[in-house]
């Protein structure tokens, strides 16, 4: 049997059950075959990310993310391949990464897991407004808005502060 082929089909089924996880928050998908997804998440970054093939795919959140960012680059008219993030300007790169963030954080929030919520914004604040250097100028109003505003949303639900 061809492992690969059998991996690419496994993908593809978290693909089609990601879709339908973010129809039920209001953002429709587009086509992404698994060969896109892998290559996405296997390519080149600027900022030394760790998160690996299988943290990915072992955790439907950060599938709703990867999947939002590789939509959202496409409307772009970025061609999905290993190179790029690393060819695409940060701006478009950060504008698709803070949608999928925004996806991400919705969803949890509709299946009212408030403690993903909380570490992924502890991870936005340490990560990306306390130390991304390359976050662009006119990109960080949004990052900072999207912050605080789930912040409010986990705060009412009386959890601790972050």
């Amino acid at each position: 049997m061809d492992t690969s082929r059998f991996m690419l089909a496994e993908v593809e089924n978290k693909i089609e059950t990601t879709k339908k996880a973010l129809s039920s928050i209001g953002y429709l998908a587009k086509e992404t075959t698994a060969q896109e997804l892998l290559d996405y998440i296997m390519g080149e970054t600027f900022s030394g990310d760790k998160t690996t093939v299988e943290d990915i795919l072992g955790n439907e959140y950060l599938l709703v993310h990867e999947l939002v960012e590789i939509n959202e680059l496409k409307r772009f008219g970025r061609v999905i391949n290993k190179r790029v993030i690393v060819d695409s300007p940060k701006a478009v790169i950060y504008g698709a990464h803070l949608t999928a963030m925004e996806a991400e954080l919705n969803y949890a929030l509709c299946k009212k897991d408030y403690f993903w919520v909380k570490i992924r914004l502890k991870q936005h604040k340490e990560s990306v407004l306390d130390n991304d250097p390359n976050l662009p100028c006119e990109m960080r109003p949004r990052a900072e808005e999207l912050f605080k505003r789930f912040c409010k949303v986990v705060q009412s639900n009386n959890t601790k502060k972050l």
